[in-house]
């Protein structure tokens, strides 16, 4: 399966006064506007996921959004999955992926340091054993036969 790991587009920034919980922090335009470029992108490669599996707190989710809409797929291809909305648990994650055919494309939308965790652990099987600059909009490629620690193979690394 091909997996893509896309890291939430940029949202608004961090203030507690305007958003106590950092979770409801939503997409800024700019942020919106990259990640279509990159959704459509990814469609002219026909690297359309069959799945996008999402963090469920805000900015992600409507990260999702844009890569259902501009990918065209239908709408219930997002899937919200609490597993990325925290540091990287490969069983939990297994767990919510759960079978792929080695020619299926899934997309796992978070937040950093988590994605970048999880790509280290997917092609290195140590969340330390690899230090990415994970832009915000940005898609890593990895090929792998499942959910596990190392074996995984960097496909690309798209930045908007």
């Amino acid at each position: 399966m091909l997996l893509l790991l896309i890291r939430h587009a940029q949202a608004a920034p961090q203030d507690p006064a305007r958003y106590p919980d950092d979770s409801e922090r939503p997409l800024v335009p700019k942020g919106r506007k990259a990640q279509r470029r990159v959704a459509k992108e990814l469609r002219k490669r026909k690297l359309v996921p069959a799945r996008v599996l999402s963090s469920p707190w805000k900015r992600a989710w409507q990260t999702a959004r844009i890569l259902v809409e501009e990918t065209r797929l239908p709408k219930e291809a997002r899937v919200p999955s609490p597993a990325l909305a925290a540091p990287p648990d490969l069983g939990a994650l297994a767990a919510e992926v759960g079978t792929a055919g080695p020619e299926e494309i899934v997309a796992l939308v978070g937040h950093e340091p988590w994605m970048g965790e999880l790509a280290s652990l997917l092609l290195t099987g140590k969340r330390d054993g690899l230090a990415i600059e994970f832009a915000k909009s940005g898609v890593i490629g990895i090929e792998t036969g499942g959910i596990g620690t190392g074996g995984g193979t960097l496909v690309f690394y798209l930045r908007p």
